[in-house]
């Protein structure tokens, strides 16, 4: 059994297909499928079933590659360990990061983190936190920025920041009538939500307390991930939305006027940096988390009179 072996295995595993396995592992399908064959025959079992397509683990397969994982995580601790010994960061640093996140927050950090880690090369990908979750546990991402809590088995959160909710309402809306507002001052009839399949979609719904299906105006309904465009929405077709506070930076002074903020306890997302329980590059992270905490205002690192919305 050697290291390689379990690479082939886990990478079959992540892929399903031979083909795909050996080309992100840079060798030919005959030498990752005669490897993974002879680690069969050396362990006397079958890890795949090449019956199906695409190919599947059998079961006790399933418990080879989790022990897999666990193997090539601790051979590069020692890798970390040298790393960890040196002045300068290096390396690649695989990033997942959700949409309503992301823009708000990457082009603030990039070029600062570069220019401090000049060394260290981010690899981002900006999906949903599902997505996210599944590469943290099969390994090919070494973080995630997401809205925690996820309350998922074999994932760390870091909490990093709390980030407001504010309402963004047009001049129709009830909503800009008042100067600071409640969760049973929104109307859902009004309200514009981001698609399913969004954290922050569950967020919003949170702070209203309602669970009911929303299609925001009576004669229309508008399926849409971009926070970008419920700003758009408010503005051309009237009624109200809710937003990350982050959102609000590049908005000018007309479309400020359309910001209400919560009375106390103001709902807030919790800003996380999350990771496998056995997670590698640590120092890293740790750099990234700090470039993030650089970056967010003081009064965002505590949710000291803020009201958490969880995820359901």
């Amino acid at each position: 059994m050697t290291i390689v072996q379990l690479e082939y295995i886990v990478a079959l595993d992540s892929y399903r297909s031979f083909v795909l396995a050996a080309e992100k592992c840079f060798v030919t399908q005959p030498t990752l499928s005669m490897q993974v064959q002879k680690l069969e025959d050396t362990l006397g079992v079958k890890i795949f079933d090449r019956s199906k397509q695409p190919v599947v683990p059998t079961e006790i397969g399933e418990e080879i590659i989790a022990q897999a994982r666990i193997l090539l995580s601790e051979s590069q601790k020692i890798k970390e360990i040298i790393s960890d010994r040196q002045k300068e960061l290096s390396g690649e640093l695989k990033i997942g990061i959700i949409p309503t996140i992301s823009p708000y927050l990457l082009p603030r950090i990039i070029t600062r983190f570069i220019e401090n880690y000049p060394l260290v090369k981010l690899i981002v990908w900006e999906q949903p936190t599902e997505e996210i979750v599944q590469k943290l546990k099969l390994g090919t991402i070494d973080c995630g920025i997401l809205s925690t809590p996820l309350h998922e088995a074999g994932i760390l959160e870091i909490p990093v920041f709390y980030e407001n909710f504010v309402a963004y309402a047009s001049k129709s809306s009830k909503l800009f009538k008042k100067k600071s507002i409640e969760p049973d001052d929104i109307d859902m009839e009004e309200i514009w939500v981001l698609n399913e399949g969004h954290c922050m979609r569950e967020q919003v719904l949170n702070i209203c307390q309602r669970r009911r299906a929303t299609k925001g105006f009576q004669h229309f309904e508008y399926n849409t991930g971009s926070v970008e465009t419920l700003k758009r929405m408010v503005e051309q077709n009237n009624g109200a939305t809710i937003l990350p506070e982050l959102s609000l930076s590049d908005l000018t002074d007309k479309q400020l006027d359309k910001v209400r903020h919560f009375k106390s306890p103001e709902p807030v997302r919790e800003v996380s940096i999350v990771i496998q329980k056995n997670y590698l590059k640590r120092r890293m992270i740790e750099a990234l988390k700090n470039e993030i905490l650089e970056f967010v205002p003081k009064r965002m690192r505590s949710k000291k009179k803020k009201e958490v919305m969880e995820i359901q």
